[in-house]
């Protein structure tokens, strides 16, 4: 018997890490169908052993997203979570329940999309908003209010109709495909953590402390049910088609669904043209229409017994290989990318796919025009899963790693102990130059508002920029030349360039794409160093002797500046104007209250950004390091924690702390 209750007890627990994983951290570890066998396993354990029952079990109740910063609200009705079925046959045994407990009553079922985001719940009384609040953990939730106004498919005052004078209404915030896709690019030029799926970027968003920023990344709602006293109608179709007429955003995918069959073709149907529609599906739901069956089937302790989730499989497709393409990036890594024929994938047209490197083509074993498995699964960027050995074409040849640089030409070396191949001819390779360009006016370095990728290539292509010097001698007519650019934008780019002379020398530093230094070791760098001309007559010695500054970084650095091209460019930037030694004043020291300590930060924040955290943490005697070790005293964690960094964490015992809980650290 002891053994059965130490079952349950580790059972609650895995359950209660993967409820923490997913709702608190944006960070599932686990399937949602493997998720659920965990839950039933637990579920059979517990009512075949009545003896261990636990008030606080993760079957007696629905998983949490609180987070603080935001007022908490008790829920008038409980949210809760629907159960979930990965197949028709499950689906039937739903149906065929809900008909014993109606005594063999015809009923009429509802099909509906399930989308992939962030639940909602809006209070509406006499036709206007009042309040918004998440699902929470089911009980109450976050008041949200204030960011869910600005999202424009919300209607604010009602549009003139039959509705209650209170009414609660629950739908899916969402974002959408196009605005999901835009800010992952905005992120990855930025050097920001990606968001793994739209989900995870609608749950960071909802949860963040200015709406003018919420309002930026276009956000959307669908809502899918409406509760209160009087309502308009006593079936749940016609009400959601009232909730419609009033300026409600209800999904046009909707239908009356009368037998097995019909339910069996809505399932059929939507497993593949769910992938055209504009935003993340995971599934459908299936509802009893009928408002007093609904009474009548009534809930377990978690679930309602009138409706059941039916979720998809992940998404995958096989399509041809049409050639390898090989990449330039800027510090001269060879990207291998299978260009495919293009493939309809969770919501985008994917027609290229990354390969990583030489090892990954060959441990897949792909040959030349091959049918190859892409999944995409929320992920922002499409992988190769496998190959369709059987479809190979006769006499087919394997894809070979290319051994000279595929733009000009130099023989590549492969980087030891990695699996990368390099071209080393740095300063005369194209995409390496135009890359070390774009990564210098990046926000976290320069800022140059406006300069993005295509602007960069366009100045690049024409000769006008070829080195990052060349940008400070641009003029209005340089620019009026370029595709898309007018006077007006013209003389934006311009005043950025001409502003990003007051960024501090910490970041005139990491601009400078020297190999291994990134923003924290440019921040040791200046702040030891005190100036450029102080840098650069720095030895090796030297260098390593820097708290955190090894050996490989100090080669590094001596071998950037003893490139005669880097000297010369560094000379025009002190010219043009920029940084280059710190503040005559340094920055006040706050306290000691971190002293010795390392810390980690992970995760996307609400009420500071990470660069605000990292210099709190040095002002009050801390180190930011760039990854986890046994050495870290603990990890500042916000949204959407890197799953990697996560188990790490775990692994190694190293203390995750949240924004609110450091920030108190700081006060006390």
């Amino acid at each position: 018997m002891d053994n059965i209750k130490e079952k349950i007890d580790n059972l609650r627990a895995e359950i209660n890490k993967h409820n923490d994983n997913y709702y608190i951290h944006n960070t599932p570890t686990i399937s949602d169908k493997e998720f659920d066998e965990l839950l039933r396993t637990l579920q059979d354990l517990e009512k075949e052993h009545p003896e261990y029952y636990d008030p606080y079990s993760p079957t007696q109740r629905v998983g949490s997203d609180l987070t603080k910063g935001f007022e908490h609200v008790v829920h008038e009705r409980p949210m809760m979570s629907l159960g979930n079925s990965y197949s028709i046959e499950e689906v039937e045994d739903f149906l065929r329940r809900a008909q014993n407990g109606l005594d063999g009553e015809k009923c009429e079922i509802v099909g509906e999309m399930k989308f992939d985001g962030t639940s909602i719940s809006l209070t509406y009384e006499h036709g206007r908003l009042v309040r918004a609040v998440t699902r929470g953990d089911g009980t109450r939730g976050d008041d949200v209010t204030n960011n869910i106004i600005t999202i424009k498919s919300i209607p604010l005052q009602l549009k003139p109709g039959n509705y209650p004078d209170k009414f609660e209404i629950r739908g899916e915030i969402l974002l959408p495909w196009k605005n999901f896709e835009e800010l992952n690019r905005e992120r990855h030029f930025n050097e920001e953590p990606l968001f793994a799926n739209p989900r995870n970027a609608a749950a960071g968003t909802l949860k963040l402390q200015k709406s003018s920023e919420v309002a930026r990344r276009g956000l959307d709602a669908y809502f899918y049910y409406l509760l209160g006293d009087n309502l308009p109608y006593d079936n749940h179709y016609d009400n959601m088609m009232a909730v419609k007429s009033w300026g409600f955003k209800v999904a046009e995918q909707m239908k009356i669904l009368t037998s097995i069959e019909e339910v069996h073709n809505y399932i059929m149907y939507w497993d593949e043209e769910r992938k055209k529609l504009p935003v993340a599906t995971d599934g459908l739901v299936f509802k009893i229409n009928n408002i007093e069956q609904q009474i009548t089937l009534g809930y377990t302790a978690k679930s309602p017994r009138w409706a059941i989730a039916y979720k998809f499989a992940p998404e995958r497709e096989c399509t041809q290989l049409q050639f390898v393409s090989f990449e330039v990036g800027r510090t001269g890594v060879i990207t291998p990318v299978a260009n495919l024929n293009p493939v309809l994938l969770s919501g985008t047209i994917v027609k290229r796919a990354s390969l990583h490197n030489a090892d990954i083509i060959k441990t897949l074993d792909i040959h030349e025009h091959d049918m190859l498995y892409v999944e995409k699964g929320g992920e922002i960027i499409p992988k190769i899963v496998g190959v369709d050995e059987k479809s190979r074409m006769k006499d087919a040849q394997p894809v070979r790693f290319v051994t000279h640089c595929p733009i000009c030409g130099t023989p590549l070396e492969r980087v030891e102990g990695e699996a990368a191949w390099v071209c080393p001819n740095k300063y005369h390779c194209p995409p390496q130059i135009a890359g070390r360009i774009e990564h210098f006016v990046g926000r976290r370095m320069m800022n140059i508002d406006g300069l993005g990728e295509e602007l960069v290539y366009q100045l690049f292509a024409s000769g006008r920029v070829e080195f990052i010097s060349d940008l400070y001698n641009l003029t209005k007519e340089d620019l009026l030349t370029l595709y898309g650019i007018q006077e007006k934008s013209a003389e934006r780019l311009l005043q950025g360039i001409e502003k990003s002379k007051e960024v501090p020398f910490a970041r005139v530093i990491f601009a400078l794409s020297i190999p291994n230094v990134g923003e924290t070791t440019a921040k040791l760098l200046a702040k030891a160093a005190g100036s450029m001309d102080r840098l650069m007559a720095m030895s090796m010695d030297e260098l390593s002797s820097i708290d955190e500054i090894g050996p490989i970084i100090a080669e590094s650095i001596v071998e950037y500046f003893a490139e005669p091209i880097n000297c010369e460019i560094i000379e025009s930037l002190r010219v043009a104007g920029l940084r280059f030694e710190n503040e005559a004043v340094a920055e006040a020291v706050m306290s000691n209250k971190l002293a010795g300590k390392k810390i980690v930060i992970s995760g996307v924040f609400a009420k500071h950004s990470r660069d605000e955290y990292k210099k709190m943490i040095e002002q009050n005697g801390g180190k930011n390091v760039g990854s986890i070790s046994g050495a870290t005293d603990f990890v500042l964690a916000g949204e959407n924690m890197g799953p990697s960094k996560l188990e790490k964490a775990n692994k190694l015992g190293v203390k995750i702390i949240d924004e609110d809980t450091f920030l108190n650290m700081l006060a006390d």
